[in-house]
């Protein structure tokens, strides 16, 4: 297998691509990152030491770098995590999700169908949903995103889908649930608040913090995409989620405890999303679980170790933390709330 990890330099794609090193000795691995600012050498250090394992830089929007890639590596499989990802990003600026979320998405489509190639998987997110107060989403429920972000996402989707409608393109997509675990960029809730409560910072929980989200841990959601890669039925859609429901305040409880904070440090803010703000996500996943997948990391276990990882990985997120590209987007969006508190 000759694969292409499209935002492999990022969070999620980063550890899919330590998967397939690890389980796929004959693969050979080439990474396509833009290296905007979730983007960051230092998170690939290790894998691109592999000699199995190469680096692009570049976007997913721009035609002539992705066919020259194919063509030079002769890729047979891409897996796509490349996009904007942030919904309260997308609140200040939507332009750039729109780019890489569907246009780049439509590259990847037609590179994939220009050079036959034998597989697509993209790999989207739970929030194109929207908002679920009973029961779970299934493949089959409609998209409704309530955000630039989330829209943009669905979008990507839709792309997919008519592809293989249209061109019998071997594409599938996924759709995870919310992610946790090692390298991921300090602006989702769990590093943003772990890397600030280690430094005593206050944190800004949405009002009564009652959201809910279906946490998965960074692995389990990886070792899902490698199931569907392998055994995944094109023109297909794949839910990859934990059934492990948690409010927003009772992740944050954890947090505290393992960073030895005192609740103090938690600032309740008017919700900046305001009615864009999805109440709760729920997905069934019995799809991608008759393919032979499970998850098997245990929520708070693999949290408690999440919040250790980024305590003894200082120096990986410190540079990303100090930088004034990451302080403009935190003072933008959150000083209005906690002014002097940042």
């Amino acid at each position: 297998m000759n694969l292409l990890v499209c935002g492999g330099a990022g969070f999620i794609g980063s550890n899919f691509v330590r998967l397939m090193l690890e389980r796929e000795p004959g693969c050979r691995i080439a990474i396509l990152d833009a290296l905007t600012y979730a983007g960051n050498m230092t998170t690939i250090a290790d894998v691109l030491a592999d000699p199995r394992c190469r680096f692009t830089h570049g976007q997913i929007q721009d035609a002539h770098t992705v066919a020259e890639l194919v063509k030079a590596k002769k890729i047979t499989h891409i897996v796509n995590f490349a996009a904007e990802t942030h919904n309260d990003r997308s609140l200040l600026e939507s332009g750039s999700f729109i780019q890489t979320d569907v246009f780049g998405v439509h590259v990847l489509l037609e590179a994939t169908r220009k050079f036959g190639l034998e597989r697509l998987v993209h790999v989207s997110t739970d929030e194109v949903y929207g908002s679920i107060a009973e029961g779970r989403f299934t493949e089959q429920s409609p998209l409704e995103p309530n955000t630039p972000y989330s829209a943009s996402k669905a979008g990507g989707d839709l792309q997919a889908r008519a592809h293989f409608v249209s061109f019998g393109t071997p594409v599938i997509v996924t759709r995870g649930g919310n992610n946790y675990g090692p390298f991921q960029y300090p602006e989702k809730l769990i590093p943003f608040f772990v890397t600030r409560l280690m430094d005593g910072k206050k944190v800004p929980l949405y009002g009564d913090g009652s959201q809910v989200r279906e946490w998965i841990h960074v692995m389990d959601h990886c070792e899902g995409i490698e199931k569907v890669l392998r055994k995944g039925e094109p023109g297909q859609v794949y839910n990859i989620g934990d059934d492990n429901e948690r409010a927003n305040h009772e992740v944050v409880r954890i947090l505290l405890e393992e960073t030895g904070r005192d609740a103090a440090l938690v600032k309740s803010i008017p919700d900046p999303r305001r009615g864009a703000h999805d109440k709760r996500y729920s997905m069934a996943c019995d799809r991608v679980r008759a393919l032979g997948w499970m998850p098997r990391r245990s929520f708070h276990e693999h949290l408690r170790e999440t919040v250790r990882w980024y305590r003894e990985h200082e120096a990986w997120w410190r540079p990303i933390a100090e930088s004034e590209a990451y302080e403009s987007f935190v003072k933008a969006f959150y000083g209005p709330s906690l002014g002097e508190d940042l």
